[in-house]
């Protein structure tokens, strides 16, 4: 439904007549793992139609994406993983408006509590680079 509604908004708004999305190219956007959720469809959709010549919509072609593990993981591994990745991010601030807590919805000593408790610190980033 999101892809008939972008192709329909942005084909409108580039006077163009796009009424078809060939099945192969539906398949490969219900299989992509989608990191950029709804915003990376919309900006795709948007340059799909623009390539688009002809009333088929043509995709460009969709980023490979590797997970970064491929093994299970524990609640608590992802949660460690994650608030790094954020804290990475944020060049390690932790408070303030665009610091790692507002970018996790938590406040700054929930999420000082939870580094402690995850054993996360600069320090620590630092060594597992080198390693």
């Amino acid at each position: 439904m999101l892809v008939a509604h972008f192709v329909h908004k942005f084909s409108q708004r580039m006077s163009k007549r796009i009424p078809k999305i060939s099945k192969h190219a539906m398949n490969n956007l219900m299989h992509y793992l989608w990191p950029g959720n709804v915003r990376e469809l919309q900006n795709l959709i948007e340059r799909a139609v623009i390539l688009t010549k002809g009333d088929v919509l043509q995709l460009p072609p969709l980023r490979t994406c590797i997970p970064i593990r491929t093994v299970p993981v524990t609640l608590a591994e992802a949660e460690r993983d994650h608030i790094l990745k954020v804290l990475e991010e944020s060049n390690w601030a932790v408070g303030g408006k665009t610091g790692a807590a507002a970018r996790l919805g938590v406040a700054r000593t929930t999420l000082i509590s939870k580094m402690k408790k995850r054993g996360l610190s600069r320090d620590m980033a630092q060594r597992l680079l080198e390693v």
